[in-house]
């Protein structure tokens, strides 16, 4: 059986390529499609098992690839999969809009419906920093997105869905069914410690959507002891607006993270709610 990985593009180190490297692992002799591959940043996929497309070859793909957002689409589907039995995606902004074969099995492992096309609509195009003449077009080019992203779901045979949350997504945007798979994770590296540290904990890409703005917010007004993992286009804006309360890690190995993990009074992830962290008791003077 002829087994094909599918993937966004890899540029980034984050959730969805160590998934990716988990299936690589279970199928190692599966080539990887991807719309560019970036191994200064990605250095753990063998270059001659990556499949490019010819965005891979256009002019700073690898550091701006938001501007060839219009062109993602063909070139993921200009990937030639004929011959494979079984073509598994992983997929967060174009990589289930493969096409094909009518004996292939198409499986999307989606994290998540593209949130630019969907439930962070309004608010990605508000968070770019580009002037109004070109975000005026953006409405137009998402629009278009929209409809392919739609289209792109009905090729897939069965989708995956790495929580809930996201199975919840796919109900409500694609009209489709998932089965909840998550993602795999390393729990040897993880334990409960029975020492708590004076601290809170966050962190991950340090992108718009992950809303770590709002975390920087409320420990300015909390003051209480904030450490934050983690390195992205954000670092500096956020670092530059945080007080001397929160401590900047930049990026950590997997053992230093579970430490923290283990030491922290809580994680805090603020991407869905955040209101919550507002309303809780002030801190004991005791606990600090």
């Amino acid at each position: 059986m002829k087994i094909a990985l599918v993937h966004d593009y890899l540029s980034q180190d984050g959730g969805a390529e160590r998934v990716l490297k988990a299936m690589s692992e279970i199928w190692p002799d599966a080539p990887i499609f991807v719309l560019f591959h970036d191994a200064k940043k990605i250095p753990y996929f063998k270059s001659e098992r990556v499949r490019e497309s010819f965005l891979a070859k256009w002019p700073r793909v690898k550091t701006a690839y938001q501007w060839y957002l219009p062109w993602m689409p063909m070139a993921m589907e200009k990937h030639d999969l004929q011959g494979f039995d079984v073509v598994l995606s992983s997929s967060s902004v174009v990589a289930m809009g493969v096409i094909t074969t009518p004996h292939t099995l198409h499986i999307s492992y989606c994290h998540t419906p593209p949130r630019f096309l969907w439930a962070d609509t309004h608010k990605y195009v508000a968070d770019l920093k580009y002037n109004p003449i070109i975000k005026s077009f953006l409405p137009g080019i998402i629009h278009r997105m929209r409809l392919w992203d739609k289209m792109s779901a009905d090729r897939v045979d069965h989708f995956v869905a790495n929580s809930k949350t996201v199975a919840g997504r796919i109900a409500k945007y694609y009209r489709r069914a998932s089965e909840v798979i998550y993602p795999p994770a390393d729990m040897s590296n993880f334990k409960i410690n029975g020492e708590i540290g004076d601290y809170f904990l966050a962190g991950g890409r340090l992108v718009p959507y992950k809303r770590m703005d709002l975390i920087v917010e409320a420990f300015n007004r909390l003051q209480w002891p904030l450490k934050i993992f983690g390195v992205g286009p954000e670092y500096q804006r956020l670092k530059k607006h945080s007080r001397s309360n929160i401590e900047w890690l930049g990026m950590i190995d997997e053992v230093a993270k579970s430490t923290l993990m283990s030491q922290a009074r809580a994680f805090i992830h603020p991407q869905l709610k955040i209101w919550a962290l507002l309303r809780l008791n002030p801190w004991p003077a005791a606990g600090r």
